[in-house]
């Protein structure tokens, strides 16, 4: 049990344990009677439902339970009350027939109070449990914890599970860009390598066919040109033979 929501007697005795003090508390227990309020008014405390409930007989024990904690994060988070709202309850009376007769008197009723109290306009839900005992609602709580404590230990499991596989496949993928990269540069590589070698290839051919067309355009320019001198010096030795003739 939650000890915030936990109001006990107001004075507790601790006396050794006898068979006849074991008697009467099992005989106690079977006179006691419990009720349940499903709805606790928004603020209302432990103390404050023992004191509204003493006005009509002995109570017991009273536990009250307090509400989600993601709710109550939230509500901290956006709202101005600041202090634990309770959900739920239960009421132990000594006197099972109190119990019972509180819970049909009280059902469905305003809780009432003074003018201007703050939940003098709310209203009681509430049932009486028949056969149902404090020993009960103690291990009933118990088992609710035991199963919220599983289903979180199945809930960081399954967390940690989806952890491991999407960091896993964080990696892979991260392992496969690598290797795209590198085949996309070793594919660049070797186009540029096979164009290289192509060009290669073509300069020299070209070069070859330069060359063979210099050398075919070179003895033309010879054939032209040798005849030239060979008409041009007969004339000179002709006009030289004139010129020393008119002169000796």
């Amino acid at each position: 049990m939650d000890p915030s929501g936990f109001a006990g007697p107001s004075e507790k005795v601790v006396k050794p344990l006898t068979p006849e003090a074991l008697a009467a508390f099992k005989a106690a227990q079977d006179r006691a009677g419990v009720i349940y309020i499903s709805r606790i008014p928004p603020g209302m405390r432990p103390a404050k439902v023992r004191h509204l409930m003493s006005a009509y007989g002995e109570v017991g024990r009273v536990y009250l339970q307090q509400e989600d904690p993601k709710r109550a994060y939230l509500r901290r988070k956006y709202t101005s009350t600041k202090k634990a709202h309770f959900t739920e309850g239960w009421v132990e009376f000594k006197d099972k027939r109190v119990a019972r007769s509180v819970a049909e008197m009280l059902n469905a009723q305003p809780i009432g109070g003074k003018k201007g109290s703050r939940w003098r306009d709310d209203v009681w839900t509430m049932k009486y449990l028949p056969k149902f005992k404090w020993h009960m609602l103690t291990e009933q709580i118990a088992h609710e914890a035991a199963v919220r404590q599983a289903q979180l230990r199945v809930e960081l499991s399954q967390s940690r599970k989806e952890q491991r596989e999407y960091l896993k496949n964080v990696e892979l993928a991260r392992v496969l860009d690598k290797r795209a990269q590198r085949k996309r540069k070793a594919d660049g590589d070797g186009d540029k390598g096979a164009q290289e070698g192509q060009e290669a290839e073509t300069r020299p051919q070209k070069q070859l066919k330069q060359d063979e067309d210099g050398s075919a355009r070179a003895p033309t320019k010879e054939k032209r040109k040798k005849p030239k001198p060979a008409e041009t010096r007969p004339e000179a030795a002709a006009q030289l033979d004139s010129v020393l003739g008119s002169i000796f």
